[in-house]
């Protein structure tokens, strides 16, 4: 992974979890405020319904006030005045008062308990009423709930009591409203909020026990499961007080209700929960608008960290383009381009380390040309020294016989002539040494430019092999095995054919001579990377370490009559091809020379094919 990327990861990555962590902290804020807005909101609507519960109440006792008051049963309280004469004229008085005052429940009593008339139950006239001093203490106050007995069920119902007191006995009225479906519904509450009662009749949870307006007919609720409630119901029994809980519809939050629990208790001395209210709202309003608050907190984080990748992105490419510009000179250094330079912006450290930079260079290139210049005048104190000893040893037999042509012509003139002989044969044999010497030196320092052309490598390997076959099988000497190992697939390249034979040729000669006890010679080619490898294996007496390091120096040889010329020869084939030659060589093992010559391709077509005017026949070949 570039630089580059990795600091776009960082800025990324630190700008993802700062975003997240910013988002995360303003949902938390926002779902505390929201459950906190919604239990005010769920204490307001419970507040609101018991203000309306109360309303309810306050209602029952006007109609149950203004039924004692109105003049029918003034009448009668007057015309009985605490007996029983003639009471079986006001046996539909009650029906008749409930429906003219709209309660469901209606009864008079006299100072004694008995009822008078009853609307909820007619037969019970003249039957005293089990739970009259209870009634009887709950004279004149608020309204109050009442299990209330009828012919064929038990209901629940909201009573007030109030006395007639027109004359010396009282007569109690008794009057409610059923706590029923129609009752629940009559209430005025928000839209959103909806009552159900439980009628406490058993020990048990009973679903028929509960009392649901919204779950008829057709309505969504009807197919509402009332076990539901049973936690919920169960809870107030145990512990005896106002629960409020979640019930949860469906897997979507939008369908859950909160309930507040309220228990109702009767007005007898033990206080008897008699049923529970169950005032719930929807939380679909606040599940929706808080999936709204996250859709936009989501949005707006995921287009502040697109945004924030694109800003880190170009934040990095300007952090890091001074970076990848050193990197790409320093590659240009590696690759010999001593004279890169890297621009100079700004005065911050990059800028810094680019000057330093710039400086490194400049003084690389300044030791380059001082080493090149001392390894030049170094190369010119290596040729003279070898001019000189080469040109020593025929020098000074030509001087000797020179002096003894001039001593015999002084001394023995009768002599003369015969030392002329041999003196003369002596010195045309010393000049020509002296030719090939200097037509040696000459031959080297004119090596021509490669003509690139395509050339098979495996069949200039074959034409040598076939060359030198004779001399590997010389009589006289010990015989030299050759060994092919051709890649078949070795497709051309672009070469100077001349020059490769020659090179090739050194190559074989130089195996050849390091096994003058025989041995094998082996030729070898493959492809690697683009390359076309080319090695030259002997199982001679190997080089020394020494001997690897310098066998490429020119007029270096380890050789009697060598003049040091010949692998330098070859090393400057292979380099002006723009490849590398190298050796491995171990005393006693053997040598292997590989050269690694590129395609060429692309030179080669841009220069036209050159046409071959010699045969491959390695005249140019000199043994190091």
């Amino acid at each position: 992974m570039t630089f580059r990327r990795k600091l776009l990861a960082v800025f990324a990555l630190t700008v993802f979890l700062s975003v997240t962590t910013v988002a995360l902290l303003v949902l938390g804020v926002t779902r505390n405020a929201f459950e906190k807005t919604d239990d005010q909101r769920t204490t307001a609507l419970v507040t609101q319904f018991r203000r309306e519960f109360g309303r309810r109440e306050d209602e029952v006792a006007r109609r149950v006030e203004a039924s004692a008051t109105s003049n029918p049963v003034s009448r009668m309280a007057t015309t009985l005045n605490g007996t029983s004469a003639d009471s079986a004229e006001y046996f539909d008085l009650a029906r008749q008062m409930a429906e003219g005052y709209q309660l469901d429940f209606l009864e008079f009593l006299d100072g004694h308990g008995a009822i008078i008339s009853s609307a909820q139950w007619p037969a019970k006239f003249g039957y005293p009423d089990a739970a009259f001093e209870s009634l009887f203490a709950s004279s004149g106050e608020s309204a109050f709930l009442k299990r209330e007995e009828l012919q064929d069920s038990i209901a629940l119902g909201l009573f007030a009591v109030r006395a007639t007191r027109i004359s010396e006995h009282p007569v109690y009225v008794v009057g409610g409203r059923r706590l029923d479906k129609n009752f629940l519904t009559g209430l005025d509450l928000p839209a959103d909020m909806r009552v159900l009662l439980y009628q406490n009749r058993s020990d048990r949870f009973s679903a028929d026990s509960l009392l649901d307006p919204s779950a008829a007919g057709n309505s969504p609720d009807a197919a509402r499961p009332a076990d539901k409630f049973a936690t919920l119901v169960e809870a107030v029994r145990k512990y005896n007080q106002e629960m409020t809980g979640i019930v949860s519809w469906s897997s979507d939050q939008a369908d859950e209700e909160v309930f507040h629990a309220i228990p109702l208790r009767g007005a007898d001395r033990d206080r008897p929960l008699l049923g529970i209210l169950l005032v719930g709202h929807s939380r679909r309003s606040y599940v929706e608008l808080k999936r709204r608050i996250r859709a936009s907190a989501l949005l707006a984080g995921g287009g502040g960290i697109i945004l924030a990748i694109l800003l880190s992105s170009w934040v990095a490419a300007r952090v890091t383009r001074p970076v990848v510009q050193l990197a790409h000179a320093a590659q240009d250094v590696a690759a010999g381009n001593w004279d890169t330079r890297v621009e100079i912006a700004g005065g911050d450290e990059m800028a810094q380390l680019a000057e330093s930079f710039n400086r490194m260079t400049a003084e690389l290139l300044a030791q380059k040309e001082r080493l090149v210049q001392t390894e030049r005048v170094a190369a010119w104190r290596e040729l003279a020294r070898r001019l000189a000893h080469e040109l020593k040893n025929p020098l000074f037999p030509l001087q000797l016989t020179v002096e003894n042509l001039m001593r015999a012509r002084t001394q023995s003139p009768e002599q003369f002539d015969e030392v002329f002989r041999e003196s003369a044969t002596t010195l045309l044999a010393e000049i020509s040494n002296l030719k090939k010497i200097i037509g040696r030196f000459s031959e080297f320092s004119k090596m021509p430019q490669p003509q690139l052309q395509a050339v098979q490598v495996n069949e200039i390997l074959g034409q040598i092999v076939k060359l030198y076959q004779a001399q590997l099988q010389a009589p006289g000497r010990a015989p030299i095995a050759s060994k092919l190992e051709l890649n078949e697939h070795l497709g051309t390249i672009g070469a100077d054919p001349d020059l490769l034979h020659r090179a090739l040729s050194n190559l074989v000669l130089n195996a050849m001579d390091a096994m003058p006890s025989g041995g094998t010679l082996t030729l070898r080619t493959r492809r690697d990377d683009g390359k076309v490898i080319i090695e030259v294996a002997d199982t001679g007496s190997g080089l020394t370490p020494e001997e690897c390091e310098r066998i490429f120096t020119p007029y270096y040889t380890s050789k009697q009559h060598g003049t040091g010329l010949g692998l330098a020869i070859v090393q400057s084939v292979v380099s002006d091809h723009g490849g590398r030659i190298s050796v491995q060589s171990e005393p006693g093992r053997g040598t292997t020379f590989v050269i690694e010559l590129p395609d060429n391709h692309e030179a080669l077509q841009k220069t036209p094919a050159a046409q071959t005017t010699g045969e491959n026949t390695g005249q140019f070949a000199d043994r190091n």
